[in-house]
């Protein structure tokens, strides 16, 4: 599934394609934000947030088909944060939760590779948006063959061994409740992907390392971590 040639996905909600926009939610697993303890209190917030805290995957994070996963430069891995991946098929704008279902075309995965950090409300975009640190695919699943998108089972494994075994239950906002919330304050074009949110534990892997991420009923992605390109000097 390559988004920057943008080819057309068979879905009931044709035609559209996927846009290449990709929104993540930061602090959405419930786990996650309990783990950050007295800091979501901490100044300059004071308070854990009551609104979605978005970022944005870049056109240039996107994985075409077949290319490897390449690590940063820092030699710390990446992060592997797994979310499922809500497809707009028809434009949302201030969309209410019991009409989630009639502008989502249906639900795909997404591997957000991010190098470890420990800014959970303004991550710096260094850590974010590398080259290369988005996967999104295989394939977009409808929601009439997908069934509940809020009891999906995620797993990561790192060289074959368990690193992460989670769900798409224990969200602070569902999907529907996502979607109303985040489109109440921004519009969401068809083929746009929000991410529901990573659970929190997100294994790290590192050069050489086979990392397995799955949602059960959406998809997989495989890969070995490849070493930092060389920067060619001019």
């Amino acid at each position: 599934m390559n988004m920057r040639s943008g080819p057309a996905i068979d879905m009931p909600m044709r035609p559209w394609r996927l846009s290449g926009v990709v929104y993540g939610a930061l602090l959405n697993h419930a786990p996650a934000l309990a783990a950050l303890g007295d800091a979501a209190n901490a100044a300059p917030y004071k308070a854990a947030p009551k609104a979605p805290v978005l970022f944005v995957k870049p056109r240039n994070t996107l994985l075409s088909a077949g290319e490897p996963v390449v690590a940063p430069d820092e030699g710390d891995g990446w992060q592997v944060g797994v979310s499922l991946g809500i497809v707009i098929g028809h434009t949302a704008c201030r969309v209410a939760a019991s009409s989630a279902s009639e502008v989502i075309a249906g639900y795909t995965m997404v591997v957000d590779f991010s190098v470890p950090h420990e800014s959970f409300y303004r991550p710096s975009v260094r850590f974010k948006a590398r080259d290369g640190s988005c996967y999104v695919g295989p394939r977009v699943v409808s929601a009439i063959d997908l069934g509940d998108p809020n009891a999906l089972a995620i797993t990561v494994s790192v060289d074959g061994d368990p690193a992460q075994q989670s769900s798409t239950a224990n969200m602070i906002r569902p999907v529907e409740k996502l979607l109303a919330d985040v489109t109440d304050f921004m519009t969401l074009a068809p083929g746009d992907v929000l991410m529901l949110g990573v659970p929190h534990g997100a294994p790290v892997v590192r050069v050489g390392q086979r990392m397995r991420a799955a949602i059960a009923g959406v998809g997989m992605f495989e890969a070995v971590i490849q070493p930092a390109r060389r920067r060619e000097v001019a």
